[in-house]
């Protein structure tokens, strides 16, 4: 890290203007490398093949949530509650370094790559051996990351219903596709924040703005992260990694960069993903770029099954999806799996990788943990689904569940 160079840098977003770095500690995060990795790991993964906009990265989401991190602690401080600048940068790095254990195109691939290990326990494992390298700088972050702090309120900067995260990701994702429905009023929510037994609350005033983000939350998910055309290209990068880690375990050869090529040929438990540095090293340099790059050659493998679904996204050639309110007949999902195997002249434990079915879940607003309350000028604190007077925000505490079927598109 070079000494007496200046570090109060700003970064030009296209979201949010001009973002301050605040602190030489969040500078010197950023410029780390594995930090900068998110810089080719795209947010919404293949989103894009639906809304050619959603192009951006999860370095650009987490740069913006520590900026309304910063503006959340400057409200905070201005109506009294304390927050020290080691407080500050604290919790600006956990929001800051929250999503570093994504692995390539996000959410996709994440029980396929490794299993069983979730994107937050890679996030502190990495956060820790930063830890290690800033000789201890980064305790607090972690402390606060863990919700194992004294001030109990900064946590839920960092996670929870109505945190830095979830504002940012909204207002950027609407952005970048270009839905308007995802638009939320980041700026009231911020501002009417405060502070009641060591718990965020949304002052009285903010209420609407809630409501709005609520709603904008639930339809954001249906219109753009469960898109049933951006479900069929995520299950269908699920099946090629899975051809391919089948196809890996029986030895055969395939073309892979050495970090992907480790963990095709290898799988981690948890207990061994942690106990061993070099399996966090191998991650630190998977990003999407290995993904595509050998999806690309294996357009070309001679394995029939593989080459195909390879083919079909690289074409965006992508599966019929459909989708209901109640699983699909085992019976009809079988005899689909059939007429595909005869026609392709594969098997039918083959044809499985074409045809499928599963389910996807959206609860926009979850009570349970940490829910959104609101303060009343008289001291009440409510939860917002009993506060709120629109029927709907209390529906939205019902998970919904959508079950889809996926076939090639000329069966």
């Amino acid at each position: 890290m070079q000494q007496g160079f200046n570090k109060k840098k700003i970064i030009n977003d296209p979201v949010y203007g001009f973002v301050s770095i605040p602190s030489e500690l969040i500078y010197d995060l950023i410029e780390h490398r594995y930090f900068q990795r998110l810089r080719r790991i795209r947010q919404l993964g293949l989103s894009n093949m639906v809304y050619p906009g959603a192009q951006h990265t999860r370095f650009q989401h987490v740069i913006g949530a520590m900026s309304l991190t910063v503006q959340a602690v400057d409200i905070l401080r201005s109506k009294g509650i304390a927050i020290n600048a080691e407080e500050c940068d604290a919790v600006c790095a956990s929001v800051l370094l929250h999503d570093m254990g994504h692995g390539p195109f996000s959410h996709t691939l994440e029980e396929v790559i490794i299993k069983g290990v979730h994107h937050e326990d890679i996030s502190l494992a990495f956060m820790q051996r930063l830890n290690d390298e800033l000789q201890g700088r980064l305790g607090m972050a972690i402390d606060i990351f863990r919700n194992t702090y004294h001030k109990k309120f900064l946590h839920q900067l960092v996670s929870s219903q109505v945190d830095m995260d979830r504002l940012d990701y909204l207002r950027r994702d609407s952005f970048y596709t270009g839905v308007q429905e995802g638009v939320i009023g980041h700026d009231r929510i911020i501002h009417m924040m405060n502070v009641v037994d060591d718990e965020i609350v949304i002052e009285e005033k903010g209420i609407y703005a809630i409501e709005k983000f609520l709603i904008a939350r639930r339809l954001m998910y249906w219109q753009v992260y469960l898109h049933k055309t951006v479900i069929a290209a995520e299950e269908l990068l699920v099946r090629i990694l899975q051809r391919a880690k089948f196809l890996a375990g029986n030895g055969i050869e395939l073309f892979a960069s050495p970090a992907f090529r480790h963990f095709l040929y290898h799988t981690p438990g948890k207990a061994d993903f942690f106990s061993n540095p070099q399996h966090l090293d191998l991650y630190s340099e998977l990003d999407d770029s290995d993904i595509f790059g050998a999806l690309k050659v294996w357009c070309s493998h001679t394995d029939a099954v593989l080459s195909a679904l390879c083919k079909q996204l690289r074409d965006r050639n992508l599966p019929k999806i459909s989708i209901q309110h109640a699983p699909y007949d085992a019976d009809e999902v079988e005899q689909l799996k059939i007429s595909v195997a005869q026609r392709m002249n594969i098997s039918v434990a083959d044809a499985a990788y074409f045809v499928f079915s599963d389910r996807v879940m959206n609860t926009a607003y979850s009570p349970e943990g940490f829910n959104i309350n609101i303060l009343y000028r008289n001291g009440q604190v409510q939860d917002i689904a009993e506060a709120s007077d629109q029927y709907n925000i209390s529906a939205l505490a019902k998970p919904v569940t959508k079950y889809f079927l996926c076939c090639p598109k000329n069966n």
